[in-house]
């Protein structure tokens, strides 16, 4: 990548540094060629080679006319995430090994990718305040070129002049001439001011703390509401809604987890990557694409996120007081799709001498999950397609520990799936909680009596949680709820994972455990331990 291209060691260079617009003596038309001779097109007319046709700092002949590889890799992911509803997470490696992008274009490509998302609703306000219509109107590509764009000008190190240059030669080249030129003028506009500015003047006069945060964290005003509502409800300060949004817009760092007892970290930490320090057998990196690594490849080292790793832990881990038929304990992941936690458990359970059983509905998902467990010996797993809420009505009392990590909006991983916080409604809260109760009241008629049920959501909301876990307890007089905290510290390198978290003022709650990507650097996972009396 040249230094152009990245801008890594220099700032936003600012309006200043865009030069006049126009390519030095000559720009009528004679600029460039031999005894001032005019180009005419094939009916005889002179080109148009005015200043006002200059469009960049570069004179015509200079300007960029190819997609730097880097930035088309982000532009294909911002389409495939808003034309096609496909997730940046799984498009984005992808897109990297077709292009076949070295370690920096590629970390390049990722920021530029992930921030132009996370970012969208701020940059869309920013441009609505250069573009003559309304956004709805552009065609979504230029929208994304774009989105591109601005990210480059005021969230990344670029200087202006090449991220000018850069975003309208990537336009040239996927989108055409025509798109290219208003492309360059709105990205003008946008760098007469750096994102201090532009912040200042988008909040002048409100008088909404959440809708300037949302502005300035760049999170949809229902979230940061929901957020701030799940730190209280969890027992933290709602003072820290700051530091959550800025963490959720912080670059993710990649977390790996070596199966028990199959993967292999060594190959991980030649390639740069560090021991993770809240689970045993994972590792950390900020850059790289792990699937270059042969255990990523092989599936005996995964990609996957320590607050996920550390409840799976907790489960295999916590107490059961059931009467084992033969020694041999039976497991269950409910909810398995697309198989991470799946895996694990896997792994776990082979070490244990215990049989698994995944269950997800979805066909094809299904078949991701039996690819996720193959490295497992096979003799100790099974796939089980089927909806989870009839699991309790097929085969009651029949699991040891069981696994419920329910649907849920994903509002504790916005940092990983920077698109999400812009599909989600705050009324997909109201409609995924029938589900969630109806899986959870499933698992708990699958298990023994003695037996235990790990219900888990990516999400703090209090709705999906302790609305959840307390609606179950109320009904029934034969669950009790363990700590959850201690069972986080039990399985962590660290333990004081369930400091601070009290789940509410009703006694009941203050077994459950809430992480926190502001405080614990992982996903906000939820994890209750409910054992069957």
């Amino acid at each position: 990548m040249t230094s152009e291209q990245g801008g890594r060691s220099g700032g936003n260079s600012g309006p200043g540094n865009l030069g006049s617009g126009k390519s030095g003596p000559g720009t009528s038309g004679n600029a460039g060629h031999p005894g001032g001779v005019r180009r005419r097109d094939a009916a005889g007319r002179e080109r148009n080679r005015s200043a006002a046709r200059s469009h960049t700092a570069a004179a015509p002949g200079q300007r960029t006319r190819a997609a730097d590889p880097a930035r088309l890799v982000a532009f294909e992911v911002l389409r495939a995430v808003s034309g096609e509803d496909a997730y940046a997470n799984l498009v984005l490696p992808a897109r990297i090994r077709h292009h076949h992008l070295d370690r920096r274009d590629a970390g390049f490509a990722t920021e530029l990718a992930y921030g132009a998302l996370r970012a969208q609703g701020t940059y869309d306000a920013i441009l609505a305040r250069c573009v003559d219509r309304p956004l709805g109107e552009l065609d979504p590509a230029i929208l994304d070129a774009l989105r591109i764009g601005v990210h480059q000008l005021l969230g990344m190190r670029v200087p202006a002049h090449a991220a000018l240059d850069q975003t309208v030669g990537l336009a040239r080249a996927v989108i055409g001439a025509g798109p290219s030129a208003l492309i360059n003028a709105v990205l003008r506009k946008v760098s007469v001011r750096e994102l201090p500015g532009w912040l200042a003047e988008l909040t002048d006069g409100l008088t909404d703390d959440v809708t300037v945060a949302s502005l300035e964290h760049a999170h949809p005003e229902w979230i940061v509401r929901a957020l701030r509502q799940s730190l209280v409800a969890h027992g933290r300060d709602a003072a820290e809604i700051t530091a959550l949004l800025e963490a959720d817009n912080a670059a993710p760092v990649v977390n790996l987890v070596a199966l028990p007892g199959l993967g292999d970290l060594a190959e991980a930490f030649d390639a740069g990557f560090t021991a993770g320090e809240l689970a045993v057998d994972s590792a950390l990196s900020s850059g790289g694409d792990p699937g270059r690594l042969a255990g990523v490849r092989a599936g005996t080292v995964r990609v996957q996120d320590v607050g996920s790793q550390l409840v799976a832990r907790a489960l295999a881990a916590a107490e059961i007081t059931s009467e084992l038929a033969g020694g041999e304990e039976r497991w269950l992941d409910l909810c398995a799709g697309p198989g991470g936690k799946a895996a694990l458990l896997a792994a776990l359970a082979a070490e244990k001498g215990a049989w698994i059983l995944a269950n997800e509905p979805t066909p094809h998902r299904a078949k991701l999950v039996a690819q996720a467990m193959a490295v497992v010996p096979e003799d100790t797993w099974q796939v089980r397609t089927g909806d989870g809420r009839d699991v309790g009505t097929d085969v009651p009392a029949s699991f040891d520990r069981i696994l419920v990590d329910a649907p849920c909006t994903g509002l504790g991983a916005l940092r990983r799936r920077p698109e999400s916080r812009w599909r989600r409604q705050l009324s997909d809260v109201t409609a995924l909680g029938p589900l969630q109760r109806e899986l959870l009241n499933s698992a708990l008629a699958a298990v023994k009596s003695g037996g235990v049920v790990a219900y888990v959501t990516c999400s703090p909301h209090p709705a999906e949680t302790l609305a959840v876990v307390e609606d179950v307890l109320r009904k029934r007089d034969d669950l009790e709820l363990l700590d959850a905290g201690a069972a986080l510290d039990a399985v962590s390198l660290t333990g004081g994972l369930g400091a601070g978290n009290t789940a509410s003022p009703v006694p009941t709650h203050r077994m459950t455990a809430q992480l926190w990507p502001h405080v614990h650097h992982t996903d906000a996972m939820f994890l209750a331990l409910i054992r069957k009396r």
